[in-house]
């Protein structure tokens, strides 16, 4: 019998398909192997093996764990959190009674609860209710089906002040948590509380793990002044860092190796429920970084299919702006007689497989409207055609590409190419801020390691595989190691005892070797690493004692700087030492 959940989770999932329904893994001998998703990088440096259920950044982050380990940095959460994700994922049902960690009653889970009871309270009033009927005929009218309206959760909000509010009370809910929900508003006047929605259509907006953290309501009034009102940020939900639809649409966007990006609720609903799955749609947003570079986890390849009036359009091309920056190989979905997807497909529910297979390159989408909108067979046409195309031309890093944008206006104004390049060359290009991999949500904040530290894990590395060269390290030796490798080192020449987190440790370890290549030779690998350490250990001393010398001679302490320049001319003796050895 399993003694905990935890167990009985880490027996039912794999780690290949916990770490793959976030990030792209490939193959690489019994090992997957992708670009690591918590620090920059081009190649992959991020392993996942199967036989010990184990993955680590062989890169500069360093960072590994189990699958615990994993949800809690990918999501941004605490371990109560990732273990109800994790629980969800495996059919292990969580009981109070269960020995969970002490955050298990975090304020977040309790959030959670409080949004899964609004959500299925929506869903209730949409079937049951007189006007939740009224609301569902209006969908239904939209085009959607039966089994997409369940399957997506979708509710109504009656239209009253605090029937949603009264509701999580009556289940011992606290109005300040409700509020913490983004369900209910504090009113200033009396000071009790009251729906923030209220006769509204309910689109539940999911994390990752297809729990709901958000809401975006529609209303059917049309003297209404706001057509949607979203949930506010609250401590589960940031509208930047969340695309509706994603939690379906992932493994989809997997499968096809591309994501169709679409910008409302009933516009990822209408694609989806016509076949093409692979869709998600902005958050009550504009199209962020953070979102972009949630979905580059899952493709490179991104069909921007956004509304083509004079919003969408401007949408379009801030979008397509970020894209660019963030690597993405980009193609534009245009929506016939300036429609939206939804109503496109509410006309012509099989159009839309056409529409995608007909998108368009960036270059032909900006080329067509520039000549739709100005007149390239006068002076005045060509100016502005050249004003709407140079700073998107600019934009381009790739100057091959960039070549031929010049060489395309060129023909199209008939201007010569190099006064097109002259013209280039005046614009200044302003750039959408790009957010730093760093600052990701749910990605810690890393320190790159520095060299030395990269040159100790090597060593300990070959000593973890080869343990006969641990006795070549003597206790003076110790003192160049940090405590986690004097740990580490302690274990293999005494047999010191290991807590569980330096036997994870001394399993990554193993796992880094694993992927080195059998044939190296252990002695002079460890000597050659152990001299670069020593190395390292003495220009760090060198560059400490200059400091202080520096310091003593402000202070005109005469004494001190003749005791720290011996200690200089002993350390630069090590270091001309040591760098003979490798000559």
């Amino acid at each position: 019998m399993l003694s905990s959940p935890i167990d009985e989770i880490k027996n039912r999932l794999d780690i290949v398909d916990v770490i793959g329904s976030y990030i792209k893994l490939h193959k690489a001998g019994v090992n997957y192997r992708a670009v690591c998703p918590f620090h920059a990088e081009k190649k992959p440096s991020f392993f996942v093996n199967p036989s010990r259920q184990i993955w680590h950044c062989f890169g500069s982050c360093g960072v590994g764990g189990d699958i615990f380990k994993f949800v809690m940095m990918i999501e941004g959460v605490e371990f109560g959190d990732a273990l109800r994700i994790l629980a969800n994922k495996a059919g292990v049902e969580l009981k109070r009674e269960h020995a969970m960690p002490s955050d298990w009653n975090s304020q977040r889970h309790e959030l959670y609860e409080i949004t899964e009871l609004a959500c299925k309270f929506f869903e209730k009033q949409l079937e049951s209710s007189v006007a939740g009927k009224d609301a569902k005929k209006y969908l239904l009218q939209r085009g959607l089906k039966e089994e997409t309206i369940k399957s997506w959760r979708i509710g109504y909000a009656p239209d009253i002040w605090e029937g949603l509010t009264k509701f999580l009370i009556g289940k011992e809910y606290k109005a300040e948590n409700i509020e913490k929900a983004g369900l209910c508003i504090k009113s200033e006047k009396t000071n009790g509380y009251y729906d923030r929605f209220r006769g509204r259509i309910m689109f539940p907006i999911f994390d990752l793990s297809s729990q709901p953290v958000a809401f975006g309501g529609r209303t059917l009034k049309k003297e209404e002044t706001a057509k949607y009102v979203n949930s506010p940020a609250t401590l589960l939900y940031d509208k930047s860092r969340i695309l509706y639809g994603l939690n379906k649409a992932g493994m989809h966007i997997r499968k096809n190796d591309a994501c169709v990006l679409v910008e409302g609720y009933m516009d990822a609903l209408m694609v989806y429920q016509s076949g093409t799955e692979n869709v998600v749609a902005t958050s009550g947003t504009a199209l962020t970084p953070y979102q972009l570079k949630i979905l580059k986890r899952y493709s490179d390849n991104v069909h921007i299919a956004f509304d083509m009036d004079m919003a969408g359009n401007s949408a379009t091309k801030r979008g397509i702006d970020l894209a660019q920056q963030e690597g993405f190989n980009i193609k534009i979905v245009t929506m016939p007689n300036s429609k939206d997807p939804a109503e496109a497909i509410l006309e012509n529910p099989d159009c839309f497989f056409g529409l995608i297979t007909q998108a368009k390159s960036i270059h032909d989408f900006y080329f067509e409207n520039a000549f739709l909108r100005f007149d390239r067979n006068t002076l005045e046409g060509k100016k502005e055609i050249s004003k709407f195309l140079l700073p998107v031309i600019k934009k381009i890093s790739n100057k091959i590409e960039q070549s031929a944008w010049v060489k395309d206006l060129a023909a199209a104004i008939d201007a010569k190419e190099e006064d097109v390049s002259e013209e280039l060359s005046k614009v200044a290009v302003v750039r959408e801020d790009i957010v730093p991999e760093q600052e990701m949500h749910g990605v810690p904040l890393f320190g790159l390691k520095t060299r030395k530290e990269l040159i100790e894990e090597r060593l300990i590395s070959i000593l973890v595989k080869f343990p006969e060269n641990a006795s070549l390290i003597t206790q003076e030796d110790m003192k160049l190691f940090s405590l986690d490798a004097v740990r580490v080192i302690d274990y293999l020449q005494k047999g010191q005892s290991l807590n569980d987190e330096m036997n994870n440790r001394i399993s990554h370890l193993s796992f880094k070797m694993e992927l080195e290549e059998s044939d190296i030779d252990p002695k002079a690998e460890f000597a050659c690493s152990f001299r670069e350490l020593k190395s390292l250990v003495v220009k760090d001393k060198l560059t400490e004692i200059c400091k202080s010398i520096r310091e003593a001679e402000q202070e005109k302490n005469s004494e001190k700087v003749k005791e720290l320049v011996q200690q200089f001319c002993h350390y630069s003796k090590s270091k001309n030492d040591l760098e003979a050895q490798t000559l």
